[in-house]
């Protein structure tokens, strides 16, 4: 009697993926795209409108010098704005205030309505320097101020 042949078990085929093929750029963008950040528009009213305001200077023949501090801790802003309440957040303000003319311009009428208070007088050819730094969560302004005073 011949042995019986049993029929060979077909092993199946390794899964491999289909080869894909290279991809070849044919066109190209004209344009390089930025994003820019800068302070929103009501950024000023709050940020100036939380501030915390410390002001000295004297009249000294017939001209002023003082300067005046405003500290704004975000963390007391953070019910009204969106942005996250962090170091980051300040450091970022910080270096925007140097260059936002919006801002310059307000710190500048702070600046010199301050100065005459403080100076009990009318101010005129007034110079104010304006510096910017975060600590933390705060933000710090800084306004030096030189002025004459206003003879009628």
């Amino acid at each position: 009697m011949a042995p019986v042949r049993r029929p060979r078990r077909e092993q199946p085929a390794p899964c491999v993926p289909p080869r894909k093929s290279v991809a070849s750029t044919r066109r190209i963008s004209l344009f390089e795209r930025t994003v820019t950040v800068r302070l929103s528009p009501a950024a000023t009213q709050l940020l100036l409108g939380s501030a915390r305001i410390l002001s000295e200077g004297e009249l000294h023949e017939g001209g002023f010098a003082g300067s005046t501090m405003a500290s704004i801790d975000l963390a007391k802003t953070s019910d009204r704005i969106s942005d996250p309440v962090d170091p980051s957040t300040a450091q970022l303000l910080a270096e925007l205030c140097r260059t936002d003319q919006t801002l310059r311009g307000r710190c500048r009428e702070l600046a010199l309505g301050e100065a005459a208070r403080v100076a009990g007088a009318d101010l005129s050819s007034a110079q104010v320097d304006i510096e910017s730094s975060a600590r933390g969560t705060e933000l710090h302004l800084s306004f030096n101020v030189e002025a004459k005073r206003r003879i009628a």
